[in-house]
């Protein structure tokens, strides 16, 4: 909601402040279909030269995502931290009942609580990897550490495409603007000859191209792209957390205190608070009694 507040400020404040200085729409009305064509296509022929299919597709379809924000939500951070009590619980109790929930997710009892974790791919398969590596015995946790610090470096890096493609796309529209201004200038010099007050509308024309590629670069194409990639980021915390807690429990650390490490290492306006999170492990431990 809040960006399609930012988006209403930013028409009613540009084009309101032209209107109260007196300025006229007549001009700008005339030339906008011509400079939106030229600026708009070349931008769009642009931005599929400079990616492939893949990143095409993902950018569009995380456009939504400027608006629905992250996906992972406050509950959702709660449940997570409740499932990895649970798997880290019976894995030190019982780890080959363990081993049947980290290789079949889609059948587990303790996955089937979380429809929204188990839905996720990358989530499920960082969990269990991380937990195969601890019924392996590695010897230096640090080495797991790492390698699941490269792995999801690799993952938010890839998830940021579509962000960095955008941004690409907010660089290259004031430019576009020029190309689409030295144009209308171009047409405007085809007719020299005709009186001021013509040409001063084929010059206002003219402008209007590098008002357009100005606008757009910096009211909305490179905020959409700065917002994807705050939104990208801020998703990369749940799979963060997911390493915090089970590298902490391969350092053999209480289950409780391996909880606490990943409740603290949530983003603050995500993260449960010491009660709320209590409560729900406590009826966990309830119901396993």
């Amino acid at each position: 909601m809040i960006g399609l507040v930012g988006i209403v400020v930013v028409f009613v404040m540009v084009f309101g402040g032209y209107t109260l200085a007196g300025g006229k729409f007549g001009i700008i009305l005339n030339a906008l279909p011509f400079e939106l064509m030229m600026i708009l296509g070349a931008a769009t022929g642009a931005f599929l030269i400079g990616n492939d299919a893949s990143v095409v597709k993902r950018t569009a379809r995380d456009l939504p995502r400027l608006f629905r924000g992250a996906r992972w939500k406050p509950q959702d951070y709660r449940d997570l931290l409740c499932l990895l009590f649970q798997l880290i619980r019976v894995s030190r109790q019982d780890p080959v009942a363990a081993e049947e929930h980290i290789e079949n997710p889609k059948e587990s009892a303790i996955f089937a609580r979380y429809p929204r974790i188990r839905a996720d791919r990358e989530a499920v398969a960082l969990i269990a990897d991380t937990m195969r590596a601890a019924s392996m015995n590695y010897d230096d946790p640090h080495q797991v550490e790492e390698v699941l610090e490269k792995r999801m470096e690799a993952a938010t890096h890839d998830a940021l495409r579509p962000s960095e493609a955008l941004q690409t796309v907010a660089d290259g529209l004031p430019a576009l603007g020029i190309v689409a201004a030295v144009l209308g200038v171009i047409k405007t010099m085809s007719s020299i000859d005709q009186p001021p007050e013509i040409l001063g509308k084929l010059i206002g024309g003219a402008l209007v191209g590098t008002f357009l590629g100005v606008f757009l670069a910096y009211g909305f194409v490179g905020p959409f792209a700065a917002r994807l990639r705050t939104v990208v980021e801020e998703d990369a915390h749940f799979y963060q957390l997911i390493r915090e807690v089970l590298v902490a429990n391969l350092h053999n650390h209480a289950t409780n205190l391996c909880i606490e490490v990943g409740r603290q290492n949530a983003p603050e306006h995500f993260r449960p608070s010491f009660a709320e999170l209590e409560d729900s492990l406590n009826a966990l431990k309830a119901e396993a009694a």
